[in-house]
């Protein structure tokens, strides 16, 4: 996958990142990555040459067939809370999250996550068993390195660019390129 070791690179850097990548591993969950807006933002800020993370959380999602109740995911973000707290966590359990986007059942944490509003959001990272960083990207790494926003093949276009509208991302990082082709 192209940018995939520049990405690796780029949050092994991080004390931060690595922090919260080690905090996720140790939650033992199935399938478990933190992605969204932590990772994108992250690169970013690296290609805008800016210095801090900006990110309003932390998504930590995973994937269990046998326990898709909001109740164990509110349970593991106060857990999360406790042992970092100042990081505002959400925790999604994927198994659960097609009845919420009256999709069909996802398979794993990739097919939900390729149901997320942007190719550039639609990556996440983990610690393997090794500690080295792995990452899950179903669109690849080319649009969040071209600095493209724009929607996954799965998501409303109109949905997107209400979100668009709302993130206001090119206030942040005035480099971003926007189209709804996805």
């Amino acid at each position: 996958m192209k940018y995939k070791n520049e990405l690796i690179n780029i949050l092994e850097k991080d004390k931060l990142i690595i922090e919260i990548l080690a905090i996720v591993k140790n939650l033992k969950l199935n399938d478990c990555w933190a992605g969204a807006g932590v990772i994108r933002n992250k690169v970013w800020d690296f290609l805008h040459e800016k210095n801090t993370i900006q990110f309003n959380d932390v998504d930590v999602v995973f994937f269990d067939e046998t326990n898709i109740s909001e109740k164990l995911e509110k349970e593991i973000e106060q857990k999360l809370i406790d042992i970092k707290p100042g990081i505002k966590w959400s925790v999604k359990n994927q198994a659960r999250m097609h009845f919420r986007n009256n999709h069909l059942k996802y398979s794993n944490t990739e097919d939900a996550i390729s149901h997320w509003p942007e190719t550039a959001t639609a990556v996440a990272a983990r610690l393997n068993v090794d500690n080295k960083i792995e990452i899950l990207a179903p669109y690849g790494l080319n649009d969040l390195f071209n600095l493209i926003v724009k929607p996954t093949p799965n998501f409303d276009v109109i949905v997107f660019q209400q979100r668009v509208n709302e993130k206001q991302w090119e206030k942040q990082w005035e480099n971003l390129k926007f189209t709804q082709n996805s």
